[in-house]
């Protein structure tokens, strides 16, 4: 799936690829597809104009079933909470927009998050439906987000990403591991792990890399630098939980204790602190580095 606004002031609609399927209509699909919305919603949708075409025109309920086209929805939820944290844009330019996010606000819509998500609040701040996320950061998790700001351009920063030609710098408040001797690089096989949005080591060969760095010890927590070779879904999250130093106020790993609302008061302690690349267009080294600040380590 991939975001789409027809008005800068819009929600970010999301993008569906139409899965093999024998529905006669884009309802009865969609109906498959999201057994959690309800019929009546989705006719709701459809008589707003809120199901579009690959052309960005509004499809009827009734309108055929066709495996492989695309379609764009709009996502709604109704009573959707205010995240009552706001996030920083440290720069801006005819190509690149990077921002620094707060703990607790998703970069993209997902689940019962909509309006309330980086990209769209940064859509709606400077007008430009063309926003995209050229890379992801955990909802739990602050620090620097990049996007591209023009779709002419976007391949190549997203390029930076795939060839690993990004250095990300993180930051993390985590028990002391006095045992172990540093810089430490931690490699290991990543795999969905139980409920499905967690992650856990496995046996075989290592798909994510870390090299870990000790800022300040000395006490019960210490402060590391954490630099990810790979992008793995909940990396850093899960390694240094397996090095036995789980993330502070990390609500996932070791174990699952997920709470029914957030608590503000305790925000996982990992930022993503920073971000230096050779820009693909100019050839400029360009750096940029977090405002904010974890925890100190009483």
């Amino acid at each position: 799936m991939s975001a789409l606004h027809s008005d800068p002031r819009e929600t970010p609609a999301s993008s569906l690829q139409l899965p093999p399927g024998a529905w006669a209509t884009l309802l009865d699909g969609l109906c498959a597809r999201f057994p959690q919305i309800d019929r009546a919603q989705w006719l709701d949708r459809f008589a707003r104009g809120r199901v579009l075409d690959s052309e960005r025109q509004p499809l009827s309920a009734d309108a055929p079933y066709r495996v492989g086209a695309t379609i764009h929805y709009f996502r709604e939820v109704a009573d959707e909470p205010r995240i009552p944290f706001e996030e920083t844009i440290l720069h801006v330019d005819e190509h690149l927009v990077v921002a620094d996010k707060p703990h607790f606000l998703p970069v993209a819509p997902a689940g019962i998050h909509v309006r309330e998500t980086l990209l769209t609040r940064l859509v709606e701040r400077l007008g430009n439906p063309d926003l995209a996320p050229l890379h992801r950061i955990d909802r739990g998790t602050a620090g620097l987000v990049l996007f591209s700001a023009d779709k002419r351009s976007r391949d190549a920063y997203q390029a930076l990403f795939r060839e690993r030609r990004m250095e990300k710098r993180y930051e993390a408040v985590a028990p002391g591991l006095p045992e172990l001797r540093f810089p430490l690089l931690r490699e290991s096989r990543l795999v969905q792990g139980e409920p499905f949005f967690r992650m856990r080591e496995d046996e075989g060969e290592a798909n994510s890399r870390a090299r870990i760095e000790v800022l300040q010890s000395g006490g019960k927590w210490w402060r590391y630098a954490l630099f990810p070779v790979s992008g793995r879904k909940h990396q850093l999250r899960v390694q240094m939980a397996a090095l036995g130093a789980p993330i502070r106020h990390d609500p996932y790993y070791p174990e699952l204790t997920v709470q029914a609302a957030d608590d503000y008061s305790r925000p996982l302690q990992l930022l993503a602190r920073g971000l230096s690349f050779v820009d693909p267009l100019s050839g400029v080294l360009r750096v940029f580095e977090s405002r904010r600040e974890l925890e100190s380590l009483d």
